[in-house]
């Protein structure tokens, strides 16, 4: 008698949903049976296709049976959601996943999924998600909010992480329980778009635990380049936004039954940020009937976002959703060009009562004028070599082979002057790497109201000569040179019709069988472009060929051969592999006697003591190699005379490597080992007010093995400097600095404070700098000069004035020029309406000589106080937000406010009170100013600069 067995329910049902896809429906059904995780089945839920993929789905029945099972709507749904619907109905497996045609699973997907799933007990497991552009020629791969999956965590409810409600909304990177969708009735929306973003955000909010794993598990392939864009890409149908709105107003209203304030606050700003962007980048192609519904749309959801949502916005983003609220194209459209496009400048801009704007409309209203006020940008700041300047395209015209091209160029608080002198050219340049440039002329460009308008005639088809393979699409760059100076600008499509404008023949140097025309296009950033194309029936079937050889067994090979090389460079290049080399074999290589490698807060200056001791060697014309490090593309403000190295570069590593001497005063890269041959003297750069090193709580929380690291990178020190036993019980201690490596001689920068405490001279490069600052020597200088602020998150904050810099202007801008320089980790802009009188020097790479021109200071908790102090001159310090900055988790090692060797103005008005008798502070404090030096700059005698070079370089100047 036979004995009948019943198959086991699956452990997971993934549901692959298809319309119209019959070519690439296998692919995905295969990625499915081909997981590790062998108890799987597949449902292909075909949303009525009109081509064959049904039929291709049924054949992948009958080739797997009990595996694969294949149904069909009987209409079609217009959406993704209701095919999940059906495939989830007819489910056997313990967990559900989703699946769409033209997407894969990663191998192991199934299996980390089910296992974290039955591990953690959770109701939705969520893994890491790669976009792949599937027509990129590099395998281009984008992680999607990877920082959400850095490593496995579970959650008892979505609002202990509110990013992966807002921000992961995807239903297929992750897998159910489908007990747990059917006890809660969760479905997808039938007839409307976007259906994920309502499924996820219930299935989150339902979830009673939910697991994130660091593993990629679903591929989402990407198609850029396609004529027929997605439905989720189709934002120039009004339906399309219209059905994104209604979904995120279902969404809201679950969020306000479950009080979930945060979560809606949160994904209030993501719409904002995100959402709307995507909308506001096709404006510009689009006609008045399309923006004026789509304004209708946007303007009834969004304007009762609550205000804390629009605090978060940028000044520009701000600026389009405000605009756009107003209806107001004509100033929205450039705003979405610079939205697009961050470092372009696309309006005229206007100065009112010092003030720069992005336009003059609304000045009366307060708040509009809030919203459009650019000062900090600092636009008005830029000289035209450094601009980015919209250039409007304003004709494009094709006759024959030739094309007439006119814009206007924005020409912003009219920075061109009526009197320069214009010239400019338009260049073609291959997007892909290409060994020709071609350059057409342009009639003399004049000016036009607020712009600079340009005209040209181009004989394209007589002077573009691409080669017609690697070169297929040409970007266009119009140059203009004012007085001398160039400015680079793209030309932004918008006015003109391009649509239905006129190709162009070409003629490619590998002859018209790889092209024969050239067709205008819209770059993404919305720019002009054109494209190599194909329209003769030699050019079609040439291209054809070429394209079938370019996929032939060699041509791929000789791919595989290319990607494999620039893999090999690009890994030679990676930190990793820089690392292995030297330690393994740069290290291995003699040392250079003589040879010092200086380096300053991290290359990004030649300052501070290491400065100080390379000009005490030079001075002394001690006979070492001097080499300086720099940060960024190229270096400035270093000596002529000494050798350069780019941070982390090939020869930087080589020269640490060789060196005989390390001098900085913040720390080579933390993961380089000091080889014993190396002597590395660490000068530092301040004394401490707020905690530092182990005594920071975040240090000690860290492992062990992170600490260990940590502790390896400090040991490298072979000498530490201090200034005071104040460093050593502080800077010292944090840093488990031992006694015998202590350098008790001060520090070589403070040497010309110590030198100028008793005279009258600032030095000769102070009076260069107050000279070319172009600084009134009537009035007194004072230096304002804070430390920057972090949030809690330890990202730093945009640089704020705690007072009114305007207001200190006009009240003391006969008495002092004000000397503003922000920490290097902020960037600053004045408004010009204290031009002359308030003076940014944040980028003067060296402070030294800015105190020495200060006669007095006004800081907060920086450690330029203790440096300072030694020139007795009078210090504010003004303290606003103390309690903030010194009860956070760091903390300090003293109380400012009882220590203060000056005094702590807490108010704008106090501050201001303390400045009207700046006399009478020095007088004041003089002595409390004296016995804080003594206390925090004892070793500062004037000579550590010498103190160190006779110690390590001999007192007759030869290196020991």
């Amino acid at each position: 008698m036979a004995v009948s067995t019943v198959a086991p329910d699956p452990d997971v049902s993934v549901v692959v949903i298809v319309y119209n896809d019959e070519e690439r429906l296998p692919t995905a059904v295969g990625s499915v049976l081909e997981q590790t995780l062998r108890n799987v089945e597949v449902i292909i839920a075909d949303d009525c296709s009109t081509d064959g993929s049904y039929e291709v789905a049924q054949k992948l029945a009958s080739a797997h049976p009990g595996k694969v099972r294949a149904i069909r709507l009987p209409e079609n749904s217009g959406g993704c959601g209701e095919p999940r619907n059906q495939g989830v109905k007819v489910a056997r497996g313990r967990y559900v996943m989703f699946l769409d045609s033209d997407d894969t699973l990663e191998r192991n997907a199934c299996r980390n999924m089910i296992e974290a799933a039955d591990r953690t007990g959770a109701d939705l497991v969520s893994g890491l998600c790669v976009r792949v552009h599937t027509d990129s020629r590099h395998d281009k791969r984008i992680l999607w909010y990877p920082w959400l999956y850095r490593g496995t965590r579970t959650l008892d409810s979505v609002a202990e992480l509110p990013d992966l409600f807002v921000f992961d909304t995807l239903s297929t990177n992750k897998c159910y329980r489908r007990d747990f969708l059917l006890a809660n009735d969760l479905t997808f929306p039938r007839g409307i778009h976007y259906e994920d973003l309502l499924f996820s955000a219930q299935a989150y909010l339902a979830a009673e635990k939910i697991t994130l794993i660091p593993n990629t598990v679903y591929y989402w392939n990407v198609v850029e380049k396609t004529a027929a864009k997605s439905i989720s890409n189709r934002r120039n149908e009004i339906r399309n936004f219209a059905d994104r709105v209604e979904i995120h107003r279902r969404i809201d209203a679950i969020l306000d039954r479950q009080g979930q304030d945060e979560l809606k606050l949160r994904k209030d700003i993501k719409f904002l940020k995100h959402d709307l962007v995507l909308y506001l980048r096709e404006l510009p192609f689009l006609d008045n009937d399309y923006r004026h519904g789509f304004a209708e749309l946007a303007r009834g959801y969004v304007q009762d976002f609550p205000e804390a949502a629009y605090a978060e916005l940028d000044r520009v983003h701000a600026i389009c959703a405000q605009l756009l609220l107003r209806e107001d194209w004509t100033d929205l459209m450039p705003a979405i060009d610079t939205l697009i496009n961050r470092n372009k400048i696309s309006a005229p801009l206007v100065e009112h009562d010092g003030r720069i704007y992005w336009t003059d409309r609304y000045l009366d209203d307060p708040e509009m004028r809030a919203v459009l006020d650019v000062t900090t940008l600092g636009y008005h700041a830029k000289p035209v070599d450094a601009m980015f300047l919209r250039n409007q395209l304003t004709e494009y015209t094709a006759r024959g082979g030739d094309l007439v091209l006119a814009g206007e160029i924005v020409n912003p608080l009219h920075t061109i002057a009526p009197d320069a002198t214009l010239a400019a050219e338009l260049e073609f340049r291959a997007r892909r790497r290409s060994l020709q440039t071609f350059r057409f002329p342009v009639a003399t460009p004049r000016h036009e109201g607020d712009a600079i308008a340009w005209r040209a005639e181009v004989p394209l088809a007589r002077r573009l000569r691409p080669l017609g393979i690697i070169d297929d699409v040409w970007d266009v760059r119009l140059h203009l040179t004012v007085d001398g100076k160039r400015t680079t600008s793209r030309l932004t499509v918008g006015t003109v019709d391009l649509e239905h404008a006129q190709d162009l023949p070409v003629r490619p140097r590998l002859t018209r069988l790889m092209a024969d025309r050239v067709e205008a296009q819209v770059s993404a950033k919305g720019h002009l472009a054109f494209r190599l194309i194909q329209q003769g029936q030699a050019a079609r079937t040439g291209r054809a060929v070429v394209e079938r050889n370019l996929h032939g067994g060699p041509a791929r090979a000789a791919k595989g051969a290319y990607r494999k090389l620039r893999a090999v460079r690009r890994d030679l290049n990676s930190g990793d592999r820089k690392l292995q080399v030297y330690e393994r074999m740069l290290t291995r290589l003699p040392v250079r006697k003589g040879t010092v490698v200086f380096e300053s807060h991290l290359g990004k200056q030649y300052s501070d003591s290491p400065r100080a001791i390379y000009e005490e060697l030079k001075r002394r014309g001690t006979p070492i190699t001097a080499i300086w490090s720099y940060a960024g593309e190229r270096p400035t403000g270093f000596p002529e005379d000494v050798e350069l190295v780019r941070r982390w570069s090939w020869r930087y590593l080589r020269a640490l490597a060789q060196a005989e001497y390390w001098i900085d005063n913040q720390g080579y890269p933390l993961r380089l080992a000091k080889r014993p041959e190396t002597t590395y003297i660490q000068t530092w750069h301040g004394s401490a007010l707020k905690r530092m090193g182990f005594d920071e709580p975040t240090y000690r929380m860290q492992s062990e093995q992170e600490q260990r690291a940590y502790q390896q990178a400090l040991d490298r020190f072979d000498h530490f400097v201090v200034r005071s036993e104040h460093d050593v019980r502080t800077l010292a201690r944090a840093y488990r600095i031992p006694e015998h490596k202590l350098l008790r001689t001060g520090y070589p920068r403070n040497d010309a404070l110590v030198r100028a405490r008793e005279g009258t001279e600032a030095g000769p490069e102070a009076r260069r700098i107050a000279e070319r600052l172009g600084i009134d020597p009537s009035r007194r200088v004072l230096l304002y000069a804070p430390t920057f602020r972090a949030h809690p998150d330890g990202r730093v904050r945009d640089f704020e004035f705690p007072f009114d810099v305007e207001r200190f202007a006009a009240r003391y801008g006969d008495q002092f020029t004000l000397l503003v320089r922000a920490h290097y980790l902020n960037r600053l802009t004045l408004p010009p309406s204290v031009a002359g009188r308030v003076v940014n020097v944040s980028a003067e790479p060296d402070i030294t000589p800015l105190m020495l021109l200060a006669d007095g200071l006004i800081t907060d908790y920086s450690s330029v106080m203790f440096d300072y102090a030694l020139l007795q001159r009078p210090i504010v310090f003004y303290a606003h937000d103390w309690e903030e900055y010194a009860e956070d988790t760091r903390g300090t090692y003293f109380d400012l406010l009882t220590e203060a060797p000056g005094p702590v103005p807490r108010t704008e008005e106090e501050l201001f009170s303390v400045l009207d008798d700046l006399g009478g502070v020095h007088t004041r404090h003089e002595a409390r100013l004296k016995e804080f030096v003594d206390k925090y700059g004892e070793y500062d005698r004037g000579d550590a600069a010498a103190q160190i070079v006779d110690r390590f370089f001999g007192p007759a100047g030869e290196a020991r």
